[in-house]
């Protein structure tokens, strides 16, 4: 097997039969597998993957996940179901065009000292202005909080060797954030540009808020600065607090201010509970991340699976 590729989709029915076609296009004769995950999708993308694996069983393999465990969990079950000596990640929306696969396996077969291509929009012209910045902002703030470094605009949409994928399958945290653990395994990984394709059926569920969550897990999960920062921001609060209670005691005692120093310690009082909350919440979250890790529940529950019997996939 010369290539597994890994698709997650959720309600994504109106795509998934023209993305099946286009990669058999473009793949034509080459010795590779499908595998498609339905993330719990509320619309027919189950039946119509029933429909593909049907016409297509020689290429086709189906998981069906009992309810949406997110992009994440998906990915790791095509990765810890895929057998092909390389193995690639692409979207369900027909977003990425799967052209560029031939170029990744190309340049995987003939640069053995890389183990990865990873796909870089090349502009982010799906995305509004704002979305755009914020997404900006996240690789910044990524790249400074921690100890990984994020390729600007680089996405899940890659091909990479055996070494990689098993290295991934080993990590066994459950709280995972792909374009992090990529980053973090290393390996030699070439960026190539790619054009971003619109949407031809259905609207994106990964927007602003998803994003948001995405983000913020991203850093949790790999930088512990948030809690040096809270307590540096702490420390700095109390020594404002405390020359501004001198301040407003000079003013009271010297100047006839009318503001009483039990106003002033009210406000004090409201400011520091202010960043006490801050940072219970800051600790708050690692704890949440940790009960989660704690608990070892599973990544993902397969509800159905189908062409994982069969030994007619080339």
């Amino acid at each position: 097997m010369k290539l597994s590729i890994i698709i997650p989709c959720k309600n994504e029915e109106g795509n998934v039969n023209n993305l099946h076609d286009v990669i058999s296009k473009v793949l034509g004769k080459k010795k590779y597998e499908l595998i498609f995950i339905d993330d719990g999708s509320t619309d027919n993308t189950l039946v119509e993957l029933k429909k593909i694996y049907e016409k297509d069983i020689q290429h086709t393999k189906v998981i069906s996940f009992s309810r949406n465990f997110m992009k994440e969990a998906a990915i790791l079950a095509g990765l810890e179901a895929s057998s092909g000596e390389y193995t690639c990640i692409i979207d369900g929306d027909l977003q990425q065009n799967p052209k560029y696969l031939l170029d990744m396996m190309d340049f995987l077969d003939k640069n053995a000292e890389y183990d990865e291509v990873a796909m870089v929009m090349n502009k982010r012209t799906t995305d509004s202005k704002f979305m755009a910045f914020c997404k900006n902002m996240f690789y910044k703030t990524m790249n400074n909080l921690c100890e990984i470094n994020l390729e600007n605009a680089a996405s899940d949409f890659r091909m990479f060797r055996n070494n990689v994928k098993e290295a991934l399958i080993s990590l066994s945290e459950r709280n995972r954030f792909s374009k992090g653990l990529f980053s973090w395994v290393g390996f030699n990984i070439k960026y190539m540009p790619y054009e971003v394709e619109p949407r031809s059926t259905g609207t994106s569920s990964f927007g602003f808020r998803a994003s948001m969550r995405y983000a913020i897990s991203g850093i949790i999960a790999f930088s512990e600065k948030p809690l040096k920062f809270g307590i540096t921001i702490g420390l700095l609060s109390l020594l404002t607090s405390f020359i501004y209670l001198i301040i407003l005691l000079i003013q009271i005692i010297g100047f006839a201010f009318e503001m009483t120093a039990v106003h002033a310690l009210i406000i004090l009082i409201l400011f520091l509970f202010g960043i006490q909350f801050i940072l219970l919440g800051i600790i708050g979250k690692y704890l949440g991340t940790i009960n989660f890790e704690v608990r070892k529940r599973p990544t993902y529950i397969v509800k159905e699976k189908l062409g994982f019997d069969n030994e007619t996939i080339l």
